[in-house]
């Protein structure tokens, strides 16, 4: 997969490619970053790509040529069809379903705003589709772009050491969140392993860890238990774990309907 990014930062590119499983993938011909920087298609002695927004008010925005010069050229430089999508506050949320989605795209072309933001018309005329991370302010796209890399680069075949670690992350599958993990050591002064996890019995321990992710969505998400289609052995667990906790807490958490 090749992703494109559109960027004042284009050093910041070259840090998503450096690490982890990004940097993995991209040593193992996986996926491929490529920077383009607006101001390298900007003109005039100052490059600028940045003006006064019309109607007054603070800050500047983006211009529409070197922008679109940018995009155009990130655009011819693969003959495979790209997605152009601006990070934006103002975009649909990224969510793991939006994740896998993206990464079944051949590429992607990733428009990383400053300042107030972008000139609309650009938008209009150049980008397929907005995508938020979140409903908070970033001073630039690059965060954004990084979070999105990252979430889409973990999912191309062979990005994992082990593809079951993709399989079993929260959001994946039935869109539970993930059951909680141990390490050696068994014993520790916060606290001992489950004793489950030490017995052997794969079906014991697949049972708790199943109601354990029921359980952890229920307290901490569970508006997503809303949209799983739990099984009546699924509804059982979580009723289980529902009245343990219930009678060792006293009240539900807070969200519980």
């Amino acid at each position: 997969m090749r992703f494109d990014i559109v960027s004042l930062f284009p050093e910041f590119v070259a840090q998503i490619a450096a690490h982890g499983v990004v940097g993995r993938a991209g040593e193992r011909g996986l996926l491929s970053l490529h920077g383009w920087n607006p101001r390298d298609y900007a003109e005039g002695n100052y490059r600028r790509v940045d003006d006064r927004p019309f109607g007054g008010g603070p800050g500047m925005v983006m211009m529409i040529e070197p922008l679109r010069a940018a995009i155009r050229a990130a655009r011819e430089a693969d003959p495979a069809p790209a997605r152009v999508v601006y990070l934006s506050p103002q975009g649909g949320r990224l969510d793991q379903r939006k994740v896998r989605e993206l990464a079944a795209l051949p590429r992607l072309v990733l428009l990383c705003g400053r300042y107030e933001g972008v000139d609309e018309r650009l938008l209009q005329a150049e980008v397929d589709e907005e995508i938020s991370i979140g409903d908070y302010v970033l001073s630039g796209g690059e965060l954004a772009a990084a979070v999105l890399v990252d979430a889409v680069a973990r999912l191309q075949d062979g990005a994992l050491n082990d593809a079951e670690s993709a399989v079993q992350d929260s959001f994946e599958g039935d869109g539970l969140l993930d059951c909680p993990h141990y390490t050696r050591p068994v014993e520790h002064a916060l606290g001992a392993v489950p004793g489950v996890l030490l017995s052997g019995n794969h079906a014991e321990i697949a049972r708790w860890r199943r109601q354990q992710s029921l359980g952890r969505t229920w307290l901490r998400r569970p508006d997503l238990l809303d949209e799983a289609a739990l099984s009546k052995s699924d509804r059982a667990l979580l009723e289980a774990f529902r009245a343990r906790w219930l009678q060792a807490v006293g009240e539900p958490p807070a969200g519980d309907a």
